[in-house]
């Protein structure tokens, strides 16, 4: 058993003051509030560590490369096709290995993985037909974070077209072959979990649909949805009916389902994720980057969908900035303040549960130790109360990470991979002279 006392910590109640944790093995053992300083000190505010329950872990090689020209998703796109074309199982490996880093050291102890670089380029299969899963893995482990890779059906260019050249190694062909694929990934690390995705309405057929809905059964379900204006309007040109409400005839919601963006999704379809218990996923950072707009947060967390967040394309990797970007978006969207309470966006921040780790996301008895401790000391944080601190902080404020009980992150540096800079320049770099 190890003892950590924080100066401050956010529980279930609220932030308190003086606390201290017991961590036995991976699980929080128990936690006493207005306690005598005593075992290791944590110094700030610690909170549960940030769930990142939307990546694509390989776009990460077009930050700083893709945001000064103009166009929009669909420019975007062609671009990151050709990142994607570049890598095999080892690049993979190594840039996943570098972006997974990075994320701890903002503060994320959870990612969900939506995987579908399934292939070598032209649809090819590697020897292990899982080969790129098995590289996230292997970078997932070097870094100290929990991962839940969500294997992705991907069979269509479009509503009725085949895929496109870019788009062969997304695909196995059709859904049988997928879900043959998918259900012989079986990764044994204990800090790994799986579930499915359809990547789309527009990418995954009617009927194909269904299948990956009841391989996922019991796990984490994820589909991008209405993520854009064009592909509301082709689903009602192909089908007569909003994506959502597609989904819905295929049986894809329920509780264990994310819908991420729901950028554009429209009041019956609020009312029909709200009614099946389905999820929402914001990535708030990405869908500014891609100028994609502002989704109905607030409509969708009053009419009752749980909400919870993701870097995706992580232009930024920062778990305050999309949690913050949550909150102020609406206000622009709202033309008002003070959107959602300080807990709803704790909850969004925090929602492990929404990539298969129920157990994780809260400073008490019986959960995950999985802990952050921000500085309330540096030039952005110093002087504010220490809840609120959190508007203020960014992931540069971020000290002592732990993952199931495991210092992962001391001082603000990465103990697993220190050079994790030099990691994602050299491969970033890399990629590019390819």
């Amino acid at each position: 058993m190890t003892v950590y006392w924080a100066e401050y910590a956010w529980l279930p109640t609220g932030v308190a003051e003086a606390v201290t944790i017991d961590i036995a093995g991976a699980s929080i053992r128990s936690v006493a509030v207005g306690t005598e300083k005593s075992g290791k000190v944590l110094r700030g505010l610690t909170v549960p560590g940030f769930a990142n329950a939307h990546s694509h872990a390989f776009h990460r090689a077009l930050r700083g490369r893709t945001q000064g020209g103009r166009g929009d998703f669909w420019t975007w796109r062609e671009q990151m096709y050709r990142v994607a074309a570049r890598l095999d199982p080892d690049s993979y490996y190594r840039l996943a290995r570098g972006v997974y880093a990075e994320m701890v050291l903002a503060g994320y102890t959870s990612v969900g993985e939506f995987h579908y670089l399934h292939h070598a380029p032209g649809g090819v299969r590697y020897d292990d037909p899982n080969a790129m899963g098995a590289a996230l893995v292997a970078a997932a482990e070097d870094a100290g974070i929990r991962l839940t890779v969500l294997d992705t059906c991907y069979l269509a260019g479009g509503f009725g077209r085949e895929l496109n050249a870019e788009q062969l190694r997304f695909s196995d062909g059709d859904v049988g072959a997928w879900a043959e694929r998918a259900a012989g990934f079986k990764p044994e690390q204990e800090l790994v979990r799986t579930g499915v995705a359809a990547h789309s309405v527009r990418a995954v057929p009617t009927g194909a649909l269904r299948v990956v809905a009841e391989q996922g059964a019991g796990r984490p379900t994820h589909v991008h949805l209405s993520e854009q204006p064009a592909e509301n309007r082709d689903c009602l040109v192909a089908h007569g009916r909003t994506p959502t409400a597609l989904l819905s005839e295929e049986g894809f919601l329920g509780p264990d389902t994310v819908a991420v963006h729901a950028t554009h999704v429209t009041r019956p379809d609020i009312r029909l994720l709200a009614g099946t218990a389905t999820r929402v996923c914001f990535c708030p950072t990405t869908e500014r980057d891609l100028g994609d707009g502002i989704g109905p947060a607030r409509e969708l967390a009053s009419a009752g969908v749980r909400l919870c967040l993701g870097s995706d394309s992580h232009a930024i990797v920062d778990g305050f900035e999309e949690w913050r970007a949550l909150e102020l978006d609406d206000r622009l969207a709202g033309h008002a303040r003070g959107r959602f309470a300080l807990d709803e966006l704790y909850g969004a921040a925090t929602a492990h549960g929404s990539i298969g780790w129920p157990e994780a996301g809260r400073i008490e008895g019986g959960a995950a130790a999985d802990l952050v401790t921000v500085d309330l000391e540096s030039v952005r944080t110093v002087g504010a109360e220490p809840a609120a601190a959190l508007f203020a902080a960014t992931a540069s404020d971020i000290r002592e990470v732990f993952v199931a009980g495991r210092q992962i992150v001391s001082g603000g540096r990465h103990l697993l991979i220190p050079d994790t800079e030099s990691v994602l320049r050299e491969e970033i770099r890399a990629l590019w002279q390819s």
